[in-house]
């Protein structure tokens, strides 16, 4: 089967998801110092949901924590539910507690969207913080981190929504009717611009969507995930192999 994706992903496949987050993490390392060696620092944008947890731990572990010069890691979130930082359901609060309250970053280097604000504020708001944190008209991080929703959303980009027609800017705030929720997201001209792209998906119950996004038609919006396709960086599926069952040779 070949892949119907507009850019079709490097598949990292790998035995479990403890082995495929092991992996991730040590690649994650090896691209932060990538980034640093080539321009001094090391851009990131974290997913929220349960799959990047593990790695977000992992990366706190004292080996791998120890291994980043994290004074030189740029921090940023994919997307973010309008709550308070520490409600439970808060990207930014998951993410801090796994990981970046252990790790010796800098507060300033920590960059979360502001989902307590008015959603349209707060969303021009990030975009003003990217804009100035990256001195340039398009923003291009080093490395963003996604997952994937049962109906093949991923950031905050959900089926039909009016952020995926976006092309303009860089963070869009929209009310996602199938989650009752205003939501802000970064959209596809920054997703894109990345120099690398991974999405992050475990176990049986993404099997189904993957194989559909993978080898279905070309309808990203009905699957947003279809959008994501790198201009001229990585992209890659970090999979374990329950998730990777229904792909062709996986």
């Amino acid at each position: 089967m070949i892949s119907r994706l507009s850019s079709a992903p490097r598949l990292q496949i790998h035995a479990d998801a403890e082995a495929m987050i092991q992996a991730a993490a040590a690649a994650f390392v090896a691209r932060a110092q990538a980034a640093m060696d080539a321009h001094g620092r090391f851009s990131v944008a974290l997913a929220g949901g349960g799959t990047p947890k593990p790695l977000y731990e992992l990366l706190a572990t004292a080996s791998l924590r120890d291994a980043v010069d994290w004074s030189r890691v740029d921090v940023f979130f994919g997307d973010e539910r309008c709550v308070p930082p520490d409600s439970p359901r808060s990207n930014y609060r998951m993410a801090n507690e796994a990981l970046l309250s252990k790790l010796p970053i800098p507060a300033a280097n920590v960059h979360r969207l502001h989902g307590e604000d008015d959603p349209a504020r707060a969303a021009l708001a990030y975009e003003q913080v990217l804009r100035a944190a990256f001195r340039r008209e398009q923003p291009r991080f080093d490395l963003i981190l996604l997952g994937i929703g049962d109906n093949g959303h991923t950031a905050s980009l959900f089926p039909g929504c009016a952020c995926l027609r976006e092309s303009e800017r860089l963070v869009c705030a929209q009310y996602v009717e199938s989650q009752h929720e205003w939501r802000l997201t970064f959209t596809r001209p920054l997703i894109n611009a990345a120099a690398a792209v991974w999405l992050l998906a475990d176990g049986a119950g993404k099997a189904g969507i993957l194989a559909d996004v993978f080898g279905g038609a070309y309808q990203p919006d009905v699957w947003p995930i279809q959008y994501v396709a790198p201009h001229a960086g990585d992209y890659e599926w970090w999979l374990d192999r329950a998730a990777a069952a229904q792909l062709p040779d996986a």
